[in-house]
């Protein structure tokens, strides 16, 4: 957490839902990373859970548009979300 974000949370700064699920993830993420030792994070179908949740708050979704996938190669570890947004009516 940045020194910025830090004294936010300690002066009780309101943020907006963006920042607040962007600062989970990095977190999740940053945990994750320190004691995995499985092939497949166990965390992957709650993140699913919770994007379909927030999403579905603003538009009309099918949870099964979105899509989570954490793919590796060597050192690198990419997080893949795909949503799938109805058409425009």
């Amino acid at each position: 957490m940045a020194m910025s974000s830090f004294l936010s949370f300690l002066l009780g700064e309101k943020k907006n839902t963006a920042s607040v699920a962007k600062e989970r993830l990095q977190i999740i993420l940053a945990h994750e990373r320190s004691g995995r030792s499985a092939a497949t994070p166990d965390y992957l179908p709650a993140l699913q859970r919770d994007l379909v949740a927030v999403i579905s708050k603003y538009i009309k979704i099918n949870p099964d548009d979105i899509k989570v996938n954490l793919e590796r190669q060597d050192n690198l570890e990419v997080l893949e979300v795909k949503i799938e947004l109805p058409d425009a009516k």
